[in-house]
């Protein structure tokens, strides 16, 4: 089998968790003996809203919300065939995205 990269982005909206997953990921790929790179911390994107709470009048009242979605960055550079079977046997906490590419 030739070497190949994979290269593993982690989204979500809980730091904690997607922290948690990243060192959970990061673990059991070194069990297998392959080469990690990261977590690498990518810029979190922050998305503000602002509603207005009344329907009719004062449009100078308003409410502000904002959604924050954290991303981490893994590469594998020196894989096996164990690493790629540890991957997708994982079991990672709801609210986390993976997207792994090869």
């Amino acid at each position: 089998m030739p070497k190949q990269k994979i290269r593993i982005t982690i989204k979500g909206f809980d730091h904690k968790v997607v922290d948690q997953s990243a060192r959970q990921i990061v673990e059991t790929v070194e069990q297998t003996g392959a080469v990690v790179v990261g977590p690498i911390p990518l810029p979190t994107r922050i998305e503000k809203f602002s509603v207005i709470r009344a329907s009719f009048i004062d449009k100078n009242s308003q409410e502000q919300f904002e959604v924050r979605t954290h991303k981490r960055l893994i590469d594998i550079v020196e894989t096996t065939s164990k690493t790629i079977d540890s991957l997708t046997k994982l079991n990672l906490p709801s609210g986390v995205e993976l997207n792994i590419k090869l």
